[in-house]
């Protein structure tokens, strides 16, 4: 199965997912995506819900048993995680690229002062 296909990942899906490395339900997801996030990212309860919904029609997450018989309690599957994989390296290679060519233009940008 080509998993590209769920690439790029949005801002929100990509904490989410990471928020779900541990079971959590969508109140436990907010605050873990806010305290992962520094606080930029805060999700609504309705974006949270579309999303968990969407999520679990991918096969990203799955729904688990709790003990909590008022929420429901859902974690990262294998897929999500080999998803979740392949946007951190596609992240880390723009890092890398953007690093460098920063670097060689600063360089350039020096070589061009001494003349």
């Amino acid at each position: 199965m080509d998993l590209n296909k769920y690439l790029p990942l949005t801002e929100t899906t990509y904490y989410i997912l990471l928020s779900l490395l541990e079971p959590a339900h969508g109140y436990i997801m907010m605050q873990k995506v806010e305290e992962l996030s520094n606080q930029t990212v805060k999700i609504a309860a309705g974006t949270m819900y579309g999303a968990i919904e969407n999520l679990l029609k991918q096969e990203l997450i799955k729904s688990v048993k709790s003990t909590d018989k008022r929420r429901k309690t859902y974690v990262i599957t294998e897929k999500g995680i080999e998803v979740l994989r392949l946007d951190c390296e596609r992240m880390k290679h723009l890092v890398h690229i953007t690093e460098q060519s920063l670097a060689l233009r600063e360089y350039e940008n020096r070589g061009m002062e001494n003349v």
